[in-house]
């Protein structure tokens, strides 16, 4: 059990399924009072109903207010989860790279903004941004998405160097592939890169309290992703190169 989240209340966004059920269910059995969101109503009831919980579905940059009262006026951690996979290329259109933008960073930035006055002032609160490794590294045909997450990464580092002696704790999830809808999706980019090494979304809730406990900011359910990282930054040519050779073979199956 881990006492910094006992009796705590956490908004998990985007939690009708996928990582974002699988926080919430990690969350309600360490004792947290829950609040589950997401756009479909109905799964968000379902989830809520499971844990014990209170939806309150909608537009998870729209739901603080709500999600607050519900709490009993107070929100100890929101679980910035609710994101969407937008594939392509440069060329995927604007409405593809908005919503990716609004959705993947936008959302993170509004709840930021809403949750840190209150914050501040108590001194401490609990921002968890599901990002990706995608947010480390990079996706191939997917830029909307490798470009967004890579933006909702520099935020929660932004967030946690800036706060952090004000008494926030700021966590990154920055898993590869997880068997959720999300990766079903994915097509074969994701069937090529993902779907070999995908882990359970318990998993990713899992790593989340194992890194809450351990007071660790990067949280990687996918262990290797650290080497990925380093290789990344230590000879940029070289990662560019392989991943370049897997956009390749991506191609040629295509």
């Amino acid at each position: 059990m881990v006492e910094a989240v006992r009796g705590a209340g956490v908004v998990v966004t985007g939690a009708g399924g996928g990582i974002g059920a699988a926080l919430a269910r990690r969350f309600a059995a360490e004792g947290a009072r829950v609040v589950v969101n997401d756009l479909d109503a109905d799964r968000a009831k379902a989830v809520a109903e499971e844990v014990g919980g209170t939806a309150v579905p909608g537009d998870a940059s729209a739901i603080i207010d709500e999600a607050r009262e519900a709490l009993g006026g107070t929100v100890d951690v929101y679980c910035a989860n609710a994101g969407v996979a937008s594939g392509g290329s440069e060329a995927a259109g604007e409405p593809v790279w908005a919503l990716a933008w609004d959705v993947n960073v936008m959302a993170h930035v509004r709840a930021a903004d809403a949750l840190l006055p209150d914050w501040l002032e108590r001194g401490s609160g609990r921002f968890v941004s599901t990002v990706s490794a995608a947010g480390l590294l990079t996706m191939i045909g997917a830029a909307p998405y490798s470009v967004t997450k890579h933006g909702a990464y520099a935020f929660a580092e932004w967030l946690s160097l800036t706060y952090r002696h004000r008494g926030i704790k700021v966590h990154a999830i920055c898993p590869q592939g997880v068997r959720t809808d999300m990766l079903d999706g994915s097509g074969t980019a994701g069937d090529l890169v993902l779907k070999p090494t995908a882990i359970e979304p318990a998993d990713v809730a899992d790593a989340l309290f194992e890194g809450i406990a351990q007071d660790r900011f990067l949280i990687l359910p996918h262990p290797e992703v650290a080497g990925y990282y380093q290789a990344r930054a230590g000879d940029p040519e070289r990662w560019l190169s392989t991943m370049n050779h897997i956009q390749q073979k991506w191609e040629a199956a295509e």
